[in-house]
């Protein structure tokens, strides 16, 4: 193990301490700002510790089966000629399944409670404890961590006109790519593509929440808990650099300020209604309307953190190569599914991968710079071979 100089173990440890402070400040503000100090228990843990947990768990299986390691505690991993009536059990609780729920849904279910009933036949007690702490614990830290984040939406829109720079970053965009923008795009796509594309494009969208668990998850079962604790805190750095920006250059998105929008985005999709009630809240927090409680409040356009959140998943997952491929592949459609739904600007985009960077260099700059100094060997190795002894 790498020993970090103590400047850069506190670095490292930054997001610890920016996520007491933030703590502390939170209710005082909201109190200052006549912002209910309550939150959705209810929608929050039904997102997070149901629907996310269960798409997490489900996305790293396929995954860990997709790098061929069986060594992983929950790798469901059924060999037919052996194990056929396991196989058949399997079946006939999937089709079971299908009578109540759609079969994405008990596929979900299906794929998660082998994956659960794999973990604890392959491991000792002892061993299942280790495993379940190095991903509850670091669960709920970005579980807490993402309250901060709903939270600080509402008090920053309270402060800040919702949509300040949205035609400065509407021109960058129309700079950058010569007249073009994303609603222009968008109109496009909505004119010459079927709805059922937009549906597909949506869920890319929404599946990227996925990733962020199934990366907490794999570091945890292969690394342990601080792996994962690091994991979590450069999402956290992420999003709390995101919230800064956020402060200094507010904006919605391209949705927003597009005048057509609504007429001509079809409104079969979750994006439309979305990105109306986003417009609706923000509108409320900044005329200081009371709301009743804070819930799964997100505004933030700039910077893009569905491309910030897939880049630390990346980094941090690259040490298995299929996955990466397939996250890369993955995450190239999910720049199709931003701009064609109309949720951010170019820039936004551009902003996120620079954050995912800063967020990264922060939190994980030792490893990084380890990888930037080895680069030039292992390409000078691989042009000449190794050097004679």
């Amino acid at each position: 193990m790498t020993i970090l100089p103590r400047g850069q173990r506190y670095l490292r440890d930054s997001h610890y301490w920016v996520s007491a402070l933030l703590g502390v400040a939170l209710i005082p503000l909201l109190k200052r700002l006549n912002l209910p100090v309550d939150f959705d228990w209810l929608k929050l843990g039904s997102a997070y510790w149901l629907v996310l947990a269960a798409q997490s768990i489900f996305v790293a299986t396929l995954l860990s089966l997709l790098a061929f390691s069986p060594e992983l505690p929950f790798h469901p991993l059924l060999r037919p000629r052996r194990e056929g009536p396991r196989v058949l059990v399997v079946l006939v609780y999937f089709l079971a399944l299908c009578w109540t729920l759609t079969w994405v849904k008990a596929l979900i279910v299906t794929v998660d409670t082998v994956a659960i009933l794999e973990f604890f036949r392959r491991l000792k007690p002892e061993n299942r404890r280790q495993g379940a702490r190095a991903v509850v614990l670091p669960a709920l830290y970005l579980f807490v961590g993402f309250l901060l984040v709903f939270a600080y939406n509402d008090i920053i829109l309270s402060v800040r006109f919702f949509g300040a720079t949205d035609a400065a970053f509407n021109a960058m965009d129309k700079w950058l790519f010569h007249g073009i923008s994303v609603s222009s795009l968008c109109h496009w796509a909505v004119r010459n593509l079927p709805v059922s594309f937009f549906h597909v494009l949506e869920f890319i969208y929404f599946g990227m929440f996925s990733q962020i668990g199934a990366a907490l998850i794999l570091n945890g079962l292969y690394d342990g808990s601080r792996r994962a604790l690091q994991f979590v805190g450069t999402i956290l750095m992420a999003y709390y650099l995101a919230l800064t920006l956020f402060y200094l250059w507010p904006s919605q998105g391209p949705f927003y300020l597009c005048p057509a929008h609504f007429s001509l985005f079809p409104d079969q999709l979750q994006s439309y209604a979305l990105q109306k009630w986003s417009i609706a809240n923000s509108q409320a927090l900044w005329r200081h309307v009371q709301v009743r409680h804070i819930s799964t409040d997100y505004y933030i356009a700039f910077p893009c953190m569905h491309i910030a959140q897939p880049l630390v998943v990346m980094w941090f997952l690259r040490r298995w190569k299929r996955i990466l491929a397939v996250l890369a592949a993955y995450d190239m459609l999910l720049l199709v599914a931003i701009v064609l739904l109309e949720w951010h600007y170019a820039v936004d985009i551009i902003a996120g991968v620079l954050v995912a960077g800063l967020a990264v260099a922060i939190v994980d700059g030792g490893e990084l710079w380890y990888c930037i100094r080895s680069r030039p060997a292992a390409v000078w190795m691989a042009e000449n071979g190794p050097s004679p002894q």
